[in-house]
């Protein structure tokens, strides 16, 4: 095996499958659905999917946008008590099929949660029919894992469509480096932050 032309191409795969994400008009409405939210941005997303549901929760929440991770293996569990009726949740899950997942939803919706999005690729999922809005991932990302099995391309298609939301809501919120600093008070970024926010 020659090892960097593997590395290269493993990331050239990755590049590619987030070149093919089509920004639809749905992810315009998804940005502005979650701009008026009028309670909290609730993530959810089980495996690696669900890590990129945990980060997005963590960049929305510093970037101005209050959000918070649930884990769906222990919403059945009491964790879903911290729903209320105006949160709207982002789902992650390339299948679309994830058993906890699907349960969560579905517990959500009785909840009287119905904003829901989801961010998923497969045609046939259930996801699907939970949800009020669809990010489409695309059909036919092609994992550069040899066994065509270890999520990679898809997570990389999923982490850059949070981060557009995210970044696009920033954006529109008008959050200043002053704002962004006040929420980052530890860190070089933060100092960063602080320090042009003064020069001003």
């Amino acid at each position: 095996m020659d090892i960097l032309q593997n590395m290269a191409s493993i990331i050239q795969k990755e590049a590619e499958a987030i070149q093919g994400i089509q920004v639809t008009a749905d992810f315009e409405k998804a940005v502005l659905t979650l701009q008026a939210c009028a309670g909290k941005v609730v993530t959810t997303g089980i495996g690696k999917a669900g890590y990129i549901a945990q980060k997005f929760a963590a960049t929305l929440s510093s970037t101005g946008t209050p959000a918070v991770f649930i884990h769906p293996a222990e919403a059945g569990h009491g964790d879903l008590g911290v729903l209320n009726r105006q949160d709207c949740i982002v789902a992650f899950s390339t299948s679309g099929k994830s058993t906890e997942v699907i349960e969560m939803l579905e517990i959500s919706r009785h909840l009287g949660v119905d904003n829901v999005i989801g961010i998923t690729s497969h045609t046939d999922s259930k996801l699907r029919d939970l949800s009020q809005i669809i990010l489409d991932m695309g059909p036919d990302i092609e994992e550069p894992c040899p066994l065509k099995l270890t999520p990679s391309a898809t997570i990389a298609v999923m982490l850059a469509i949070s981060d557009a939301i995210a970044l696009t809501l920033l954006q529109l919120n008008g959050l200043t480096k002053e704002d962004w600093g006040m929420r980052h008070h530890k860190g070089y970024l933060g100092q960063i932050a602080r320090a042009d926010a003064s020069k001003d």
